[in-house]
């Protein structure tokens, strides 16, 4: 019978009718640790001696009062650590850790679910000690049990915050695939767990450990986290990103991910006090080991992290206020890197590591703007000063050098003007000046959005160009005309490969200026697929999805393309603000292949759209207009009536398409690669009266749309595939995309359903009578599946 003694009692036991706890002030805090710690005896003596179910009783209410304990405001982290280290003392953490490898299910579960809300400092050691290998194995064993996801993600969450050893170890158990794979599942809970698991591996792990997640490809897998709309997992996704990208090492394998420009839209749109009040995790606020690892990223090269870092600092300024307890701050030496940070150009980081030293009292020093161009003589000294070389500041200064003169300078006026004399502090500076030349803001300079190009189009580091670019008078409408010998004379870049990869950017425009008029003179009816293979880039996919409800399995759907060696295209720019960019257009038609990510309702607001105004329509369309390869992957999407959407995107309904089924997305990809690489022929169109869509009666995955032109989908888990084929005069009309005996399980998407089963069947006849006409009205054809 379940102990009832905690609600019965006053003080730290009652709880509240909103599921929270009260143990009143701090001095109540003993009181409140004696009630519970003389329950948690209790259940620990039955625990010790009981039979398996009294066992099972004993760690279930076990798991209620330590919840109880976790869950009290303010003072419930130091309950829950006491009375977990009586856990440890009086040997019970053996017995949870030794239940793991029982065959009873329920005992397994109950101590599992247990160890995962034990897991403080002390007892983390000792399982590191003392049973890390059993812990593991059953996280593995258990990979693909739904129900034990929370639990098993949870305990690696907290493994993963003990040493670099333990780091190690658990990677090499196993571990760190466990988390990977739940990283596809749909659970907010799992999915938070996993990316804190990855956060905190990338801060307690080290550099070697960073490189491991590289190599179990961490990054792309964080994408699809950043995507999910749970704002505590997409920010432990994002601050495990920015951890990684601060190591030099992997910052190429993070860079090509994508995760990392997912960073300052997340940062812009949040305010850090608010995000913490609605994030149970940072009730308590972060231990002084979490956070002095955290410091570094401060210092990050890259202003995400920056960021990311300096918001998490104002979170926990806001939280130590409030315990009283901001000296922590100052005993990991926290203040002194926010202090430099609030002084930077970093227009975002500087500002919220203002936020957190006005929070905890200190004074804001004196911040520069991002605009380096306008500098005052001022700036330009504080900012020598700020980079390591404050020995010439009083040159700066005495030599008048503003924020223009600055992105002028070169090596011989420093070794003339400033004395600089020594060539490897030369060295050193113009490599500060050129980090400091591709973060600036040039738009006071720059209105044709030359910089802009150069770091989005060409490559960042490529922004350094952009002053000396502007000041011999190039804007983006004179790029066709520049030549190798303006970029080398007049523009004094002196690199040869750079001035190569810029030339090539150039070369680009050109031959896009010349299919547009080829376009606008020979073919009135739009480019054509070859109109544009000049300049198409080697772009393997474009994703399209609709934002409201598509944005996570276009994200997840991202990474598994990019894992099989695809390079993939995915706007991320929507999540900003949902504007629709023209330049998405362009990368359309570069691509090969054009995947449209089908999600309930998301080809509503294209019906009725004549002029264009949704971007879904406007992506459609383009991808039509280009004739590249158009794969439709649908889930829980219900194919509209064909006369519903415009004209001009209405053949998008004729296409084959995949099915996604989220619980076999191995089995999903495998068949969207197939008609990637032409296996499966996606894009020869029937006649659209072929086409019927709805929804079959008896499915109940939703639409099986039948008529298409190379097969019929349906969920992997149905029919196997069926050899049939349909031809009137030679010509093959239906067949399914694989032949495979009956009992040999179907691993692609698309299948032959059983409404083809024989030729009596009213969808064989009426496909029959249909590729025997020489053309039919599509009002003619139904709009549901015929039964």
């Amino acid at each position: 019978m379940k102990d009832t003694s905690l609600r019965s009692k006053g003080g730290g036991g009652q709880t509240s009718q909103d599921g929270g706890n009260s143990i009143g002030p701090k001095s109540n805090l003993r009181s409140s640790f004696q009630i519970y710690s003389h329950s948690l005896k209790q259940k620990l003596r039955q625990l010790q001696m009981g039979s398996v179910p009294e066992q099972v009783n004993a760690l279930t209410e076990l798991n209620v009062l330590m919840e109880q304990a976790w869950s009290m405001p303010v003072y419930g982290k130091d309950l829950a650590y006491e009375l977990c280290d009586i856990l440890r003392t009086e040997s019970a953490l053996d017995i949870i850790v030794s239940n793991l490898a029982s065959p009873n299910r329920e005992l397994m579960k109950v101590s599992a679910r247990l160890l995962e809300q034990s897991l403080t400092t002390s007892n983390r050691r000792q399982v590191a000690n003392n049973g890390l290998e059993r812990v593991v194995k059953m996280t593995c064993e258990c990979r693909g049990d739904c129900e034990l996801a929370q639990t098993t993600t949870g305990i690696l969450e907290s493994l993963f915050k003990t040493s670099e050893d333990t780091c190690a170890s658990v990677i090499k158990l196993g571990g760190l695939e466990v988390i990977t794979y739940w990283c596809r599942c749909n659970d907010r809970v799992t999915l938070k767990n996993c990316a804190i698991a990855l956060s905190n591996l990338a801060l307690y792990g080290g550099s070697e450990n960073q490189q491991e997640m590289a190599k179990y490809k961490v990054p792309e897998w964080l994408f699809p986290l950043a995507f999910v709309e749970d704002d505590s997992v997409r920010y432990y996704a994002l601050l495990a990103i920015g951890v990684l990208v601060s190591n030099k090492e992997i910052e190429s394998a993070v860079m090509s991910s994508g995760t990392l420009a997912l960073v300052l839209p997340f940062v812009d749109t949040h305010d850090p006090a608010e995000f913490a009040q609605r994030d149970m995790s940072h009730r308590h606020g972060r231990s002084p080991g979490w956070l002095k690892r955290l410091i570094p990223v401060l210092s990050s090269r890259r202003e995400e992290a920056q960021a990311l870092a300096a918001f998490h600092f104002v979170m926990e300024a806001g939280i130590k206020s409030e315990q009283g307890r901001i000296e922590v701050l100052y005993d990991i030496g926290a203040v002194e890197p926010l202090k430099w940070l609030a002084s930077t150009p970093n227009r975002v980081a500087s500002k919220l590591a203002g936020q957190a030293l006005k929070i905890i009292g200190e004074e804001i020093p004196h911040k520069l703007s991002q605009q380096v161009p306008l500098w005052t003589p001022a700036d330009v000294a504080h900012w020598t000063a700020q980079v390591g070389f404050g020995a010439y500041t009083e040159k700066f200064e005495a030599c008048q050098v503003d924020g223009d003169l600055l992105l002028r300078l070169t090596d011989q006026e420093l070794t003339d003007s400033i004395d600089m004399a020594c060539s490897v502090t030369r060295k050193r500076f113009l490599r500060e000046l050129r980090d400091l030349k591709i973060s600036c803001d040039y738009t006071s300079c720059d209105p044709s959005m030359l910089g802009a190009w150069l770091r989005g189009d060409v490559g960042e580091e490529m922004a350094q160009y952009t002053y000396q670019m502007l000041n011999t008078g190039v804007d983006r409408p004179l790029l066709p005309s520049i030549t190798d010998q303006h970029l080398t004379t007049d523009c004094c870049i002196n690199n040869g490969i750079h001035r190569m990869k810029i030339l090539a950017k150039i070369e680009e425009l050109r031959t896009m200026a010349r299919s547009r008029s080829s376009v606008l003179f020979d073919s009135p009816d739009g480019p054509g697929p070859a109109s544009l293979s000049g300049s198409r880039a080697p772009i393997d996919v474009f994703i399209s999805y609709r934002r409201s409800n598509g944005s996570q399995l276009a994200s997840l759907l991202k990474v598994h393309l990019q894992l099989r060696g695809f390079t993939v295209f995915i706007d991320i720019e929507r999540l900003r603000a949902g504007k629709f960019d023209e330049s998405l257009l362009e990368s359309v038609r570069q691509a090969r292949n054009f995947i449209i990510v089908l999600t309930a309702n998301s080809l509503d607001r294209c019906m009725g759209d004549e002029e264009r105004k949704d971007w879904v329509h406007k992506e459609i369309t383009a991808a039509i207009e280009s004739g590249i390869n158009i794969i439709p992957l649908i889930d829980n999407f219900r194919w509209p009536s064909p006369e519903t959407l415009p004209e001009d995107m209405r053949n998008v309904c004729y296409f084959n398409h995949v099915r996604w089924i989220h619980d076999y997305q191995d089995a999903c990809v495998d068949k969207l690669e197939r008609f990637i690489r032409g296996e499966t022929n996606p894009l020869k169109f029937c006649s659209p009266a072929i086409v019927s869509s709805g929804t079959s009666s008896n499915s109940p995955h939703g639409n099986s749309v039948v008529g298409r032109n190379e097969s019929v989908s349906s969920p992997i888990s149905q029919v196997p595939p069926q050899s049939s084929s349909l031809s009137t005069s030679g010509t093959k009309v239906i067949s399914s995309s694989s032949s495979s005996s009956a009992t040999t399980p179907n691993k692609g998407v698309t299948t032959t359903t059983t409404a083809f089963a024989g030729p009596n069947s009213p969808p064989y006849r009426r496909a029959q009578s249909l590729a025997a006409a020489d053309s039919i009205d599509i009002e003619d054809s139904p709009t549901t599946t015929p039964s």
